[in-house]
């Protein structure tokens, strides 16, 4: 009975590991941002840096539950790879869509729209883009609450 014990919690043991390995994020958090840019709290991480070989930026988000970015444009289009957590898009006139780890959404070049999480969850993704100065982000107004709302 003892060694059925034993190799019980072994087992256990084993499989929590495991579990702990799979919750790992692939990126840092990164520093939550202090730019007015947003609601709630939101974390970045700059991974690529575009330089004069490559001009693309990589950079890792993650949104704590409800926090959202405001809306804006980015002129030259960017993709969102979702990594973790449920998320929703919205572009201008168009409803919510609701994203979710393993999702890739493209931002169409010069539409205005945001991202962010849903009520109860937190929502990562890799973002892609050109960095020449044609794509620069234009802020827009905040995303009000009946916005954020309309999620069907």
């Amino acid at each position: 009975m003892k060694k059925i014990l034993l190799v019980t919690l072994v087992l256990l043991a084993g499989l929590s590991i495991r579990v702990a390995a799979q919750n790992t994020p692939i990126f840092p958090k990164g520093e939550i941002a202090t730019i007015n840019n947003h609601t709630g709290t939101v974390w970045l991480t700059e991974l690529n840096k575009p330089d004069s070989i490559i001009d693309i930026a990589v950079a890792n988000a993650t949104f704590a539950p409800g926090a959202k970015l405001d809306w804006h444009i980015h002129p030259a289009g960017q993709i969102l790879m979702i990594t973790d957590g449920t998320g929703y898009y919205q572009e201008k006139g168009k409803a919510i869509q609701v994203v979710h780890k393993g999702d890739i959404v493209k931002c169409a070049p010069g539409i205005a729209h945001w991202h962010g999480a849903s009520p109860k969850s937190s929502f990562t993704y890799v973002a892609v883009s050109t960095n020449s100065a044609k794509n620069k982000t234009v802020w827009l107004q905040r995303v009000t609450d009946a916005e954020y709302n309309t999620v069907k």
